[in-house]
């Protein structure tokens, strides 16, 4: 039985400019670095206090096929009106402009990550 969602694995070009983004813009926190013996690194990072969850990234070497595709990465927000006027000041490249409801009541807006990846706010509705 699967128990829960551990890491999501992204494929990055420039592993250094991948941690600013994801710590600095997005404000995750670094959990752990490893280089691998055929020369591919991975950098496990995290949201303070909820360590369980993990994204990874996978930087692009030796014996790692990009074989696979994320669709998007979604990040829960209260506010989503003040992270994408943020984003847009941090000079984040934005897929949405203005949020977009859906779901009769949830906030979405897409932008993308240093490599192109696809990544979400998320506003769950008001209770």
């Amino acid at each position: 039985m699967i128990k829960k969602l551990e890491h999501i694995g992204v494929m990055v070009s420039d592993m250094e400019a991948s941690i600013r983004f994801y710590t600095e813009t997005l404000g995750l926190a670094l959990v752990g670095r490893e280089r691998l013996d055929n020369g591919v690194e991975l950098v496990f990072l995290s949201f303070p206090g909820q360590e369980d969850i993990q994204l990874e990234l996978v930087g692009r070497g030796g014996g790692f096929e990009e074989n696979g595709k994320v669709n998007h990465i979604a990040f829960t927000v209260d506010d989503i009106d003040t992270e994408v006027r943020r984003l847009k000041e941090s000079g984040v490249r934005m897929i949405d402009e203005e949020p977009k409801t859906i779901l009769g009541g949830v906030r979405i807006a897409f932008f993308y990550g240093p490599d192109g990846e696809r990544l979400e706010l998320f506003q769950p509705k008001s209770r």
